[in-house]
């Protein structure tokens, strides 16, 4: 007698059958990559700024900054974007690298009619590589039409770093995509004792719902003692004059990323330089954003925001101070 005849159906061809509807099997739609930038190089080079420009990408400030242009078009539908940043120490020889310094950096959308918008703010490590991945979906109603991009580490040597920037574009965000995003402050240079305050005059679109400033800050000081870095203020917000929040940035988790750190000091203490608490950011990572809801506040109208930095550390006789490196932007929801 002949053996009865079993069919055995794999399971991965079982769900291939149950998610392919009338015969054609369904693909999920692959993230889109935009490059912005590729290997650039970072520097301080005043007498030739121009030395690593490439044909996609071009230096000002010294070659501190690197910039370059992308035309996006129309968004189809909600998309998830998310910004991957790699940055490489650039080695001296087989045994050092040319900046072994933990230095302050960003990068940023530039539009124009509103302030630039930091995308992703970050620190590196000292002397060490660093990859990140930061979701800045809030900002997708910006990525339409003709952008400008800069990517800024700020080194006094050359050659310095090298830098990979990309944005993806994935299915999914659904209704965390806002309805429209505006750029509010850039004081990257500092807010100062002297300065210690920004401002800006905002007009919300009438059908607002929900809007959330989402600021990026953290605490320097120009000599690496004390105040505003390892000693960190109250950082204020308010709307149409009326304080509606009040923080201090701080984090307390440094030590973790010793590893991304090879060339920081080890104190007589046995402490190490990457380790230290501080306001609002570690060597090696990037700055985590602070999202205020002010919805209540920044109804559809005009409105002025102001941000300030209060006790900031004034100039001494050696020229040293504290100061504080503050963006923000608004997204909001209809």
């Amino acid at each position: 007698m002949r053996p009865a005849l079993i069919l055995v159906i794999p399971l991965v061809a079982v769900l291939g059958l149950l998610l392919s509807g009338c015969g054609e099997r369904i693909e999920p739609a692959a993230p889109a990559v935009v490059t912005l930038f590729d290997d650039v190089t970072l520097h301080f080079t005043p007498d030739a700024s121009d030395r690593y420009d490439t044909p996609f990408a071009t230096a000002r400030d010294n070659g501190r900054v690197m910039t370059t242009y992308h035309e996006f078009p129309a968004p189809a539908g909600r998309p998830r974007v998310t910004a991957v940043l790699r940055i490489r120490p650039v080695r001296q020889d087989m045994l050092s690298v040319v900046d072994r310094w933990d230095r302050a950096g960003h990068v940023a959308l530039v539009k124009p009619g509103m302030a630039p918008v930091e995308m992703v703010k970050f620190v590196t490590a000292y002397g060490g590589a660093t990859e990140h991945e930061v979701d800045v979906t809030r900002l997708a109603p910006l990525l339409v039409g003709h952008c400008a991009f800069e990517v800024f580490i700020d080194t006094w040597v050359t050659p310095a770093w090298k830098v990979d920037v990309e944005l993806v574009f994935a299915p999914g965000a659904g209704a965390g995509v806002p309805a429209w995003a505006r750029g509010l402050f850039f004081a990257d240079g500092g807010l100062t004792a002297e300065t210690p305050a920004t401002s800006c005059r905002v007009e919300i679109p009438d059908g607002t719902r929900r809007t959330v400033l989402n600021v990026l800050v953290s605490g320097h000081c120009t000599d690496g003692r004390d105040a505003d870095e390892f000693v960190t203020k109250d950082n204020v917000i308010l709307v149409d004059g009326v304080e509606v929040h009040r923080f201090r940035p701080w984090r307390d988790d440094c030590g973790e990323l010793r590893a991304l750190n090879p060339y920081c000091a080890r104190w007589s203490d046995g402490s190490w330089s990457s380790d230290y608490d501080r306001s609002g950011w570690c060597p090696g990572d990037v700055v985590r954003p602070v999202a205020v809801d002010l919805s209540a506040w920044l109804t559809p109208g005009a409105h002025e925001v102001v941000y300030r930095v209060e006790d900031i550390r004034p100039e001494d006789a050696e020229g040293h101070h504290g100061y504080w490196r503050v963006s923000a932007h608004l997204a909001g929801w209809r």
